[in-house]
């Protein structure tokens, strides 16, 4: 299948123009539609338009990469498409560079089971842009579910994600895990735990492991803290569960395996 970059190319050079020459009769530069035959960008739908009356081929051809060939012939005496099978394209292809919405119709406490939003960049952000529903997907989404670049939820997946369960480069919750981890049980190469942290630098208040470790109970190659264990040459798992047991005895068993395998394996 040929993209939408190949397809000017060929038809730029079908057409005997050069880069410059073309980008003159679209009143663009000439970087622009290097952009758009290296396929790094995409031209504007006005653009999009001119090219199709330009090179008298259809809207669909050139965006469809399913489409090989042009829908109607080639040259300067070709036949243009009627107004309104033009019109129809127009609102197909403006419709794709909106992006895309879709809400599924089972509803649970008023809200979509599945809400997917996703916004293409350039365009004003708007309120219909947030992915609402029991699960959420889109650059912006907001669900017991949620997965996106901003992510809201009871369990959150994304690049900035907050919720009770949250995982992300920057992560906010009540358990959270990314590169940048914070909250009350927190684990990332920068962990910050109100209770619970483990990461390469952690800070937690009651315990912290990491390779920089600061805590009430402190386990690491540096750490400080009321209680501290030093890395050292190696630890064991079983060695750092005696130690977390000893200064807190009701701590949640899972909860001490995770932490115990991190204090055995900082590296």
């Amino acid at each position: 299948m040929k993209t939408f970059s190949e397809k000017l190319l060929e038809l730029r050079r079908r057409e005997g123009l050069s880069q410059e020459q073309l980008a003159d009769q679209l009143g663009v530069t000439r970087q622009s539609v290097s952009k758009w035959e290296s396929g790094t960008a995409a031209p504007e739908l006005s653009k999009l338009v001119a090219l199709s009356e330009l090179f008298s081929v259809s809207l669909d051809y050139l965006v469809k990469d399913r489409l090989e060939k042009p829908d109607f012939p080639a040259g300067p005496q070709a036949a243009p498409a009627s107004t309104a099978k033009l019109e129809e394209q127009v609102e197909e292809i403006s419709s794709y560079f909106r992006g895309y919405a879709y809400d599924s119709k089972t509803r649970v406490f008023g809200l979509p089971l599945v809400s997917v939003r996703f916004r293409l960049y350039g365009r004003p952000a708007r309120a219909q842009d947030v992915a609402r529903g029991v699960v959420a997907i889109g650059n912006v989404a907001v669900g017991v579910v949620a997965l996106g670049l901003l992510s809201v939820g009871v369990f959150s997946i994304g690049v900035f994600s907050v919720g009770a369960f949250a995982l992300g480069a920057l992560a906010f919750g009540l358990a959270a895990l990314g590169p940048v981890a914070i909250g009350l049980l927190a684990f990332g190469p920068v962990a910050l735990g109100l209770w619970y942290a483990g990461g390469v630098a952690a800070l937690g208040r009651e315990i912290a492991v990491g390779v920089a470790a600061v805590g009430e109970t402190a386990v690491g190659y540096d750490a400080a803290g009321k209680h501290i264990l030093l890395w050292g040459d190696g630890l064991t798992q079983a060695e750092v569960e005696a130690f977390l047991l000893e200064h807190h005895p009701k701590l949640w068993p899972p909860l001490l395996k995770l932490l115990a395998f991190f204090g055995a394996n900082i590296k």
